[in-house]
């Protein structure tokens, strides 16, 4: 399925042709899961860190578009905070939970800090986005693999090869770059275009 968003996106990248599918799957994963009440959690390193803290700030208020609450919402609340609130999408990003990242690490270890994240926080249905541009970060990892078990869906994006990611992610974005910042680059015009695809859906 390709949206004008997706279209978009390809023509400017053209590039990025051979990830058209999995951008597709990916919306659909995350459109059913927001559909049916869900949420996503976000965990990354580095410069993916960021990368989760931003997607997840496209999600949590107006990308494109303004998202005014509805008329019923809007009834429910003083007139000022009624007239500033926006729709949202539910996302956590996991690399924000410093003094729990931190109190683990120490007491327990580092590299499971995003999987016991996950193990807590997620439920059914909910969506795991792991970011890793070689796709073996062991703790994004660890935490792909527990989301796994606990029935959420994953979604990977990663570099060119996927790395142990791949095959830990129900669907895996392996955009065209070996090279970190390369791969980084490619990352942020896919989330944005999916901010927008999902912009769309629910509140255009």
């Amino acid at each position: 399925m390709s949206t004008p968003h997706l279209a978009k996106l390809i023509r400017r990248l053209p590039e990025l042709a051979a990830c058209e599918a999995s951008i597709a799957e990916a919306y659909a994963v995350l459109h059913a899961c927001f559909k049916s009440g869900g949420k996503i959690l976000l965990c990354g390193n580095g410069g993916s860190a960021a990368d989760a803290d931003h997607w997840a700030g496209e999600l949590l208020k107006g990308f494109g578009q303004k998202r005014p609450l509805s008329a019923k919402d809007r009834k429910k609340l003083p007139s000022y905070v009624a007239k500033h609130l926006q729709g949202a999408l539910p996302a956590i990003p996991l690399t924000s939970f410093t003094a729990l990242t931190s109190a683990f690490g120490n007491d327990v270890t580092s590299d499971l800090a995003f999987a016991q994240l996950t193990a807590a926080l997620g439920r059914r249905g909910d969506v795991l986005v792991a970011l890793s541009t070689s796709g073996n970060a062991r703790n994004v990892c660890h935490a792909a693999a527990t989301a796994r078990a606990r029935g959420l869906r994953t979604i990977g994006l990663t570099g060119a090869s996927g790395g142990r990611l791949r095959s830990l992610s129900d669907i895996c974005i392996r955009v065209p770059a070996r090279e970190t910042y390369r791969a980084q680059e490619y990352h942020l015009p896919i989330y944005h275009c999916l901010s927008l695809m999902l912009e769309d859906a629910f509140f255009g």
